[in-house]
């Protein structure tokens, strides 16, 4: 029996990230000096993209009331400490061995914003020339003092882990959806539960818990400091309430040069992009000041919860492209200047304030304490009770170890 061949016609549905797609999200989520560097790289390539740089100065925040005699001169939040420079000080409060020195380092080196390492111990142990489990053991020195917990994480699972431990929650369901993320994220609990031989009752309840957990514990470190650089967008109050535009002076202006000559369509198309890039940063930003207006009028220790999630419903945006346009974009404000991202904040209690405020408002506590009687953590957790405030004196302490604030017995001074 010959064998025969046959065509066959099938029709297949993909979704392909075409070139033009791909330029957009790349401006989408470029702040003002990137996409600065864009502009110029395209030219560089495309005669007919026509750029006017903004006259080049040095970047002074436009306080504007600051200068007005008759008005009092803002307050200048205080900027919080960068991720990096609080392992720094993790690792030097180990007082490691010249050798295991190296391997924290390299293992600072190695951290994403996450929090999590981002490289395999195995090519950290070959770059520095050192056994595998000489790596593990400072990485599990690392992992027990760094606050908060979940830092130094190989992945989400040991992230979560981490943190079940330290809440004394790592019990036998607790560990079957660590073991099953998975499955869990696909919302197969019935699965895990077959799989583990527990209850689901049990299941649904240590999921529970998990969900209080922080899968980002890095994340918490985006600092609310003024940039060096020239900022995206500039905040003023006018007579209706805060209006964002956009900084200028921060971006070159962009021109389709006259003729016929090819790559005008490819200049054309660019600047549409830009403009869409522009009106959606505006809007994104004008909700989000919007909600903070609070923020603004009093400072940082007002701030409201506010999520990602709720900025993109309000204006019909996908999660994903809020977190592309606040990425790396600065506002200039009357108190400031702060990275956008900073002020997404969630509340440690349901109904409670932003973690954001609480963490503002130990930072004063701390700045006006008696320094010859400095307040403990359970102090600094009932004095932010009298405000309305109850929270936990673990999360206390952990918001003072991101403030990069050592503890009472270390910021005790006699005179």
């Amino acid at each position: 029996m010959k064998s025969r061949n046959r065509i066959s016609v099938e029709q297949t549905q993909r979704m392909a990230l075409t070139t033009g797609l791909a330029t957009s999200i790349r401006i989408l989520r470029a702040d003002a000096a990137g996409l600065s560097r864009y502009l110029e790289e395209a030219a560089a390539e495309n005669p007919q993209i026509l750029l006017a740089k903004p006259q080049v100065q040095d970047w002074l925040p436009r306080w504007k009331s600051a200068f007005n005699a008759d008005a009092e001169r803002p307050e200048q939040e205080a900027a919080g400490p960068s991720l990096v420079s609080h392992v720094l000080g993790v690792i030097e409060a180990l007082r490691l061995t010249p050798t295991d020195q190296r391997i924290a380092m390299t293992l600072a080196e190695a951290l994403e914003p996450s929090g999590w390492i981002g490289r395999s111990l195995s090519a950290i142990a070959g770059q520095l020339g050192v056994a595998v489990p000489a790596v593990e053991g400072v990485l599990r020195r690392l992992q027990d003092r760094a606050e908060p917990t979940g830092l130094f994480a190989r992945n989400l699972s040991e992230c979560l882990r981490l943190q079940a431990e330290e809440a004394g929650e790592l019990d036998r369901a607790m560990t079957a959806l660590l073991d099953r993320l998975d499955l869990l994220a696909k919302g197969e609990i019935d699965r895990i539960a077959r799989e583990a031989g527990l209850a689901v009752a049990d299941l649904r309840q240590a999921f529970g818990r998990l969900r209080s957990y922080d899968p980002k514990p890095g994340a918490g470190f985006e600092v609310n400091a003024a940039p060096v650089r020239e900022p995206d967008l500039i905040a003023e109050k006018g007579a209706n309430g805060w209006i964002v535009s956009l900084n200028r002076s921060a971006l070159p202006s962009v021109s389709v040069a006259e003729g016929r000559a090819k790559g005008r369509a490819e200049a054309r198309a660019l600047i549409k992009m830009i403009e869409g890039r522009n009106a959606t940063l505006l809007s994104v930003a004008q909700d989000i000041l919007t909600r903070q207006t609070a923020a603004l009028d009093q400072g940082l220790g007002a701030m409201v919860p506010m999520t990602m999630a709720e900025v993109g419903e309000a204006l019909g945006l996908h999660e994903s492209t809020i977190s592309r346009v606040v990425s790396g974009t600065a506002v200039d404000t009357p108190r400031g200047t702060w990275w956008l991202r900073s002020l997404f904040t969630k509340a440690p209690r349901e109904g409670g304030p932003a973690a954001g405020a609480l963490r503002d408002r130990l930072a004063k506590l701390v700045a006006e304490e008696d320094p010859e009687a400095p307040l403990s953590d359970e102090a600094l957790a009932a004095a932010l009770a009298e405000d309305g405030a109850p929270i936990a004196r673990r999360t206390v302490a952990k918001y003072r170890a991101m403030l990069n604030l050592p503890p009472a017995h270390r910021r005790r001074r006699r005179h």
